[in-house]
């Protein structure tokens, strides 16, 4: 079963644990109930939110990270269980002793299925895609021309217009793009932890402090999926940050790929890339499990239950 993202946006919450359920409490009584088990990840999305000890490790040692964004929906902190894998020391070691050709190698192999998936979003939408998918062929190990970047100059107007900047302002596209992000960012740093490798030990990211970095490296493939959702949700007149728009922006876990081993949801594809960059690190594969669909397969439209936000 996939898990559910539970986000806390209103003012005075409060989450505890009681017999195997998460309690979400507001002033005057109790708003909700979900099973531990069945959460992938908690985010706080409201500065005004309190929890206890209690829930921070009964989530933890579920595997499910606490997410606490800023005012502008990026994450400001992230929580998640230290022990994620029974391999976990053994893989860690080789991870930390990857070789530099071998991180660049896997690194251009990142970049490449990301400018891949960029294009295939720009398809989707009937925009201009040659121009960014003829820059997938240049990428080199470790992407010395900085092929990621030239990209995403070409990509972003394409997709939101000529005059969008990714993170020029506070806008709703970037407020959205920010709130998806951060989801997709979650659930890599789980796949990650689960895969009993260090989320901080990246292959190419190296912001100063940054505890997920590999995730952020991960993740990377996947953001026109998110792009995808914030630009039907732009299309369709949405202008601020919503309830409805989150709940959309969730959902981007739940998106079915084509992968080796048939469809899959996002999720799944997240653990299973990081399984396989955790046997590269051991010398059981050379190559990364991406995705064989750049993007996710059209969606099957069904009613919005709400129950994925608190």
């Amino acid at each position: 079963m996939l898990g559910r993202i539970v986000d806390i946006e209103g003012e005075g919450r409060k989450l505890s644990v009681e017999r195997g359920f998460l309690l979400v409490k507001g002033p005057d009584c109790t708003l909700g109930r979900i099973p531990l088990d069945d959460i992938e990840t908690v985010i706080l999305s409201h500065p005004a939110v309190g929890l206890t000890s209690k829930a921070i490790t009964a989530l933890t040692s579920r595997g499910a990270p606490i997410v606490i964004c800023g005012d502008d929906f990026k994450p400001a902190a992230c929580v998640l269980p230290l022990d994620g894998h029974f391999e976990q020391g053994n893989r860690v070691e080789a991870q930390a002793s990857a070789s530099l050709p071998t991180c660049k190698r896997l690194w251009a192999q990142i970049v490449s299925a990301k400018v891949l998936a960029q294009a295939a979003a720009l398809d989707q939408v009937g925009a201009l895609s040659n121009p960014v998918r003829v820059l997938a062929a240049r990428v080199r190990s470790g992407d010395p021309q900085n092929v990621e970047a030239q990209a995403a100059q070409r990509y972003f107007p394409a997709l939101f217009g000529k005059n969008f900047v990714r993170g020029g302002g506070e806008g709703a596209v970037n407020a959205m793009l920010n709130y998806g992000y951060t989801v997709l960012r979650a659930a890599t740093a789980r796949a990650v932890v689960g895969a009993g490798l260090h989320p901080s030990l990246a292959l190419m990211h190296r912001s100063r402090g940054e505890a997920l970095r590999l995730a952020d490296d991960l993740m990377e493939p996947f953001r026109p999926a998110v792009d995808l959702i914030v630009h039907g949700l732009h299309a369709g007149g949405q202008k601020e940050m919503s309830r409805e728009a989150k709940l959309a922006l969730v959902r981007v876990l739940h998106a079915d790929y084509v992968t080796a081993e048939g469809r899959t949801p996002l999720s799944n594809v997240l653990f299973r890339l990081s399984v396989s960059l955790a046997q590269v690190f051991t010398g059981e594969r050379r190559a990364l499990a991406l995705p064989i669909s750049p993007v996710p397969l059209p969606a099957v439209e069904t009613p919005p239950s709400g129950d994925d936000l608190e």
